[in-house]
């Protein structure tokens, strides 16, 4: 396993770890002022400021995407497919711009709250079949531009209103169904917030190898947890053996970033600088 101790050139900020500290442009600026060499936008913050500003930006900052947060939300009445399908087509042409490396997928929940105003459902089951249809049609495109795609698995509280893909396993499945030739095309991003818990985790990493695993993401889990969306610890923090999962997955052969992703309204009051500090301080000691 790489040694962190000595340096953070491998940590990635996750912009939404500090978004409420400053748009993306000011965000650029602190990962300048702390030697922070990669980030993953979100898509609403990259419209703030505008994507001609976001890649100018970027580009002059010289910066390298650990991916683009994010693409899916496949699930929708069949009045909104379209709209689903234009949505996920922009998201690939602003990734290619941006320079990502791949794109962060959230498969959607129910359709009623992945596509506000799509008629109720509660049938989870045509929601991921769904899931699989919309993400093929994305993939299409995708590998036109050449740029991968990785399914992130979320913690099943996230089933209905965020995504219907909740285990490493259902999102491999996916990825066997869709590119069986393993081709590079589609994997998975692991977020160790969302899989700790997986009796099954070491197994399905195995599995994934390392041309399934895209991107590789960090935070803690606090016990005990107030919010399950915006109360993710700082690293060390909480609960998760955060080594022991960055083990299993550089065991595979993953080299990339650990990503810092932080959703916290306690880490958004504090100032920019002090959590990336933070953040550097404890992607040596902890990760």
């Amino acid at each position: 396993m790489r040694d962190f101790s000595a340096d953070h050139r491998w940590l990635s900020l996750n912009t939404a770890t500090v978004r409420k500290q400053g748009d993306l442009v000011a965000i650029i600026e602190g990962c300048g002022r702390h030697d922070i060499r990669a980030i993953d936008p979100w898509r609403d913050q990259v419209a703030a400021v505008g994507l001609d500003r976001a890649v100018r930006a970027v580009r002059d900052a010289g910066l390298e995407l650990s991916g683009y947060c994010r693409g899916g939300m496949f699930t929708s009445d069949a009045a909104r497919r379209t709209e689903v399908r234009d949505d996920n087509r922009r998201c690939v042409d602003e990734a290619k711009a941006l320079g990502a490396s791949c794109i962060v997928l959230v498969a959607g929940g129910l359709p009623q709250y992945s596509r506000p105003g799509s008629a109720v459902s509660k049938d989870i089951v045509a929601a991921r079949a769904q899931v699989d249809d919309a993400l093929a049609e994305m993939l299409d495109y995708a590998r036109q531009a050449k740029l991968p795609l990785a399914i992130e698995p979320l913690h099943p509280a996230y089933a209905a209103d965020r995504a219907c893909v909740n285990t490493t396993k259902q999102a491999l499945d996916i990825c066997d169904r869709l590119d069986p030739e393993r081709t590079g095309a589609l994997g998975v991003a692991l977020d160790v917030y969302h899989i700790w818990w997986d009796p099954d985790l070491a197994g399905q990493i195995a599995r994934a190898g390392r041309d399934r695993l895209l991107a590789f993401h960090v935070c803690d889990w606090l016990v005990p947890t107030r919010d399950i969306l915006n109360d993710r610890g700082m690293m060390g923090d909480g609960v998760i053996d955060i080594r022991a999962v960055r083990g299993a997955v550089e065991a595979q052969g993953y080299a990339g970033y650990s990503e810092i992703e932080i959703f916290s309204d306690d880490w958004w009051e504090k100032p920019m600088d002090d959590v990336l500090r933070t953040c550097i301080e404890r992607h040596r000691t902890v990760v």
